[in-house]
């Protein structure tokens, strides 16, 4: 006998995507109504451990040099792949490239002298500053 979950499954089939159902309503998954029903903070938490996975495979793979950097840097590099997306974070060639030789207030110059960093402010900056050694504690 199928359950509740296997039937509903079924009949509402999977999409990875955000679609307009048959109500006119922003649905995902399994007919998850995330227009009416959002998701919770512990979903998005989840969601978000899943990106930052997937970030920190795609840095790995990306840069020979990123097992070679410390834990708060790597994490400024999958911040940035996660705001930015991998394809315009490469965009940061010399950002990258003073990483890769840890010429990290060369980094955190190229990093403020950004559009990204016009754009997000306070981000930027304070990333800068952890690329650059400050606030490392």
């Amino acid at each position: 006998m199928i359950n509740c979950k296997e039937r509903i499954k079924q009949h509402e089939g999977f999409r990875e995507k955000p679609y307009r159902c048959t109500a006119g309503k922003l649905t995902i998954g399994y007919g998850r109504n995330i227009e009416n029903n959002g998701i919770t903070e512990a979903e998005a938490s989840f969601l978000l451990d899943n990106d930052l996975k997937r970030c920190e495979a795609e840095c790995r793979q990306a840069f020979s040099w990123f097992d070679n950097l410390d834990d708060i840097r790597q994490g400024i590099i999958i911040e940035m792949d996660f705001n930015l997306g991998l394809k315009n974070f490469k965009g940061f060639r010399k950002m990258l490239a003073a990483c890769e030789k840890q010429d990290y207030e060369l980094a955190a110059r190229e990093m403020l002298d950004s559009l990204w960093a016009r754009q997000v402010g306070q981000r930027a900056e304070t990333l800068a500053d952890l690329m650059k050694g400050k606030n490392n504690a």
